[in-house]
C-alpha cells in the first residue's frame, strides 16, 4: 500500500515533533491487511514545500507485507520531484522463475465420465424436497443439498489431470512503485 497519506507524524518524520491519533488508525488498518510501515533506506522528505513558511515533510508512505525478507524497505527518489512537490517512492521487487506442479480434477466434454456425472446429478437431485420451499432457510437447505450432490458426483466421476506450469519473468532494472506524481515526473 503506497500513497500520499497527508498525515504528518513523528513516527515517520523525525523533523515533526508530534504524534497523531489518525496515524494510529492508519497503522491499525495496515496491520489488519498484514502490512507494516516500510522504512526508507534513505530517509528524507517526500513532499517539498514551495513556500518558505512551510517545511518539507514526510507524508508519502509505503506499507509492505509484514515480516517479508524480500520486501522490507524502499527508497525515496528525492532528485526526481522536479515539477511535482512529491518525491517518488521506489522499491525493488525480486522476480524469480518458479515451477509449480499442480493437478486438478477434470471431466472431458462428451466423455463417459461426463455422461455419468450428469446422470448422478439428475438421479440424486430427484431426492430434493423442492415442493415445500416456503422461506429463505428452506431455500438455503435445498441449495446446499444440491451443492453437495454436485460435489459428490464431481468427485466420483472426475479424473486427476497433472499440470506443470512454469512462470518466468525477466526484469531489466527495478520495478518501481511510486507515489501519485510519478507520471508527471516521467513526462518531464
Amino acid at each position: 500500500m503506497i500513497g500520499d497519506f497527508n498525515i504528518r507524524n513523528s513516527l515517520w518524520d523525525p523533523s515533526f515533533p508530534f504524534h497523531s491519533s489518525i496515524s494510529d488508525d492508519l497503522i491499525v488498518i495496515a496491520d489488519s491487511y498484514d502490512l507494516a510501515l516500510s522504512s526508507p533506506t534513505n530517509p528524507c522528505p517526500t513532499r517539498y514545500s514551495d513556500t518558505a513558511r512551510e517545511s518539507n515533510s514526510v507524508i508519502d508512505l509505503m506499507f509492505l507485507r509484514n515480516r517479508s525478507s524480500e520486501l522490507d524497505n524502499h527508497f525515496i527518489l528525492s532528485d526526481f520531484h522536479l515539477s511535482s512537490d512529491h518525491a517518488p517512492l521506489s522499491i525493488d521487487i525480486p522476480i524469480f522463475e518458479e515451477i509449480i506442479n499442480t493437478s486438478k480434477l477434470t471431466i472431458a466434454p462428451k466423455s463417459e465420465q461426463e455422461t455419468e456425472f450428469i446422470k448422478d446429478v439428475i438421479s440424486n437431485s430427484k431426492m430434493l424436497d423442492t415442493l415445500n420451499i416456503e422461506d429463505i432457510v428452506k431455500l438455503e437447505q435445498v441449495v446446499n443439498q444440491l451443492g453437495s450432490i454436485i460435489d459428490q458426483s464431481w468427485s466420483k466421476n472426475a479424473k486427476k489431470n497433472k499440470n506443470i506450469e512454469t512462470f518466468q519473468a525477466v526484469v531489466v532494472g527495478a520495478m518501481q512503485l511510486s507515489s501519485q506524481h510519478f507520471q508527471d515526473i516521467k513526462k518531464s
